[in-house]
């Protein structure tokens, strides 16, 4: 009975660590993916801003379509996302660490 006991323990640990890791991973997977679509719309709010500074150059045109501020937005909420993910992993891994020092 108490060999039962130790191997439901030990089976419960290992598929703990095996959740884990599938959620640093997948912080991890989400946090690259927040970032280069943080980087994507960098990207396009220079290319935006370069091509209006054209524009206003060759055509005297002012452009009052602008849609930078979405994308200003969209990275704001993005950087915002990042950092909280990034918060999530940083606490992930340190209760991991604690755990480790008391066993």
């Amino acid at each position: 009975m108490q060999k039962a006991a130790e191997n439901n323990i030990a089976t419960e640990t290992v598929e703990g660590n095996d959740a884990y890791r599938s959620i640093v991973s997948d912080l991890k997977c989400l946090i690259g993916q927040v970032q280069a679509s943080l980087s994507r719309v960098e990207s396009a709010i220079a290319c935006e801003a370069s091509l209006a500074s054209a524009e206003a150059i060759d055509d005297d045109i002012i452009v009052l379509d602008d849609i930078t501020p979405r994308y200003a937005r969209a990275g704001e909420v993005l950087k915002a996302c990042d950092a909280d993910l990034g918060a999530a992993l940083e606490f992930l891994l340190e209760v991991k660490a604690m755990e480790h020092r008391l066993n």
